[in-house]
């Protein structure tokens, strides 16, 4: 069975590319805006990871994972940062709400596979 990944970014390139990449390598992707739209969509769905943005519209990464880590299906499974942000402060933000990981855009496609290939393992 096909892995699940849940992509969240307000900008629709990157969204488009992480998505692409993504299927390219063999997973299903599910696509959200910000992270209100995240969280509708993931509603009852078997999701086995998540890449999010920081700085959306409507909430952003930092209050996603606190939303998702707070359900008890999603409590463990890896959500990773793909930002522009590079700042330790925050990293450790997120380390605290819940990130698993974090990558810094632009990102190189195969930066991106290897990193979901590890957390999948």
């Amino acid at each position: 069975m096909k892995k699940t990944i849940l992509t969240i970014d307000d900008s629709p390139s990157i969204r488009q590319m992480v998505s692409f990449t993504l299927r390219e390598a063999g997973y299903d992707v599910i696509e959200a805006s910000n992270g209100k739209d995240a969280l509708a969509k993931i509603e009852g769905r078997d999701i086995n990871m998540i890449f999010t943005d920081l700085n959306m519209p409507f909430m952003d990464g930092i209050e996603l994972i606190k939303n998702v880590r707070l359900c008890a299906k999603y409590k463990f499974i890896p959500i990773i940062m793909l930002t522009t942000e590079s700042q330790q402060e925050k990293k450790i933000e997120g380390k605290k709400a819940g990130a698993t990981g974090w990558i810094v855009k632009p990102f190189k496609p195969e930066q991106l596979i290897g990193v979901t290939k590890k957390v999948l393992r």
